[in-house]
């Protein structure tokens, strides 16, 4: 319980950390190095997804079980996007701008991190050691950049800066309640951790691939987004190879 806990706070804080360095910004952060964010942690998700969640499901059940899980992930996150919409960047070489009203930017990038919040506890659920740990970490890694471009956004809508550091960093809290949640599920009912593990890739691989690698090739910067992402996925093999 302790280990959950510890790592979810811990994942969920690095949506603070990512956004501290916006208090010291002074203008706004170019596309080319939004998208070389978004395809690096893209490669980190990728990663945990493929050799952590669903080796570590197919460990628990059969092909049936993490294919249903996965496909539940999918349909979930596209159900809870129709629900409240996808922010999409306005691409333009410019700079970063929003037309959306705040409050929706911030509606839609906290259901956003409910799946990757059940990520993180149903890892921990998992009996293989270190699971958990890899994936809190794979998540906060993801979380960091993100709560940079949240703390982004809302400067863009005209809020100040302090008010926009403390709205992003208040936008990771609820992974630790759905990480807490999809621990005591799966937990306490133990056919369902290949489901959970499953579930939490699908839903982290629809992101990867609606959101993070599409946002990184609107801008011209494909060949740099590429390398990110290679580079993401090594990043975490080493990491996964070492611990």
């Amino acid at each position: 319980m302790s280990g959950v806990l510890l790592g979810s706070i811990l994942s969920a804080l690095a949506t603070g950390l990512g956004a501290l360095p916006i208090l010291l910004l002074q203008g706004s952060i170019t596309h080319r190095w939004r998208d070389i964010l978004l395809a690096f942690t893209a490669g980190i998700m990728m990663t945990a997804a493929m050799l952590g969640l669903i080796p570590e499901a197919l460990n628990y059940g059969g092909i049936i079980e993490v294919s249903v899980g996965l496909i539940l992930g999918v349909l979930t996150l596209t159900s809870l996007e129709k629900v409240i919409p996808h922010i999409d960047l306005e691409h333009s070489i410019s700079g970063i701008q929003f037309d959306e009203k705040a409050m929706l930017i911030i509606a839609a990038i906290t259901l956003h991190n409910i799946p990757e919040g059940l990520s993180v506890g149903v890892s921990y659920a998992s009996t293989v050691n270190d699971t958990g740990n890899l994936i809190a970490f794979a998540i906060g890694l993801q979380n960091a950049p993100e709560g940079f471009l949240v703390a982004l956004f809302l400067i863009n809508q005209n809020i100040g800066k302090g008010k926009a550091f403390l709205i992003a960093t208040a936008t990771g809290a609820v992974e630790i309640v759905a990480s807490l949640l999809g621990y005591y599920l799966t937990s306490f009912i133990d056919f369902l951790i290949p489901y959970g593990l499953s579930f939490a890739a699908g839903a982290m691989l629809f992101i990867i691939y609606k959101e993070l690698i599409p946002e990184s090739h609107g801008d011209g910067n494909e060949g740099n987004a590429t390398y990110s992402f290679i580079i993401g996925i090594l990043f975490m093999v080493i990491l996964i190879n070492s611990f």
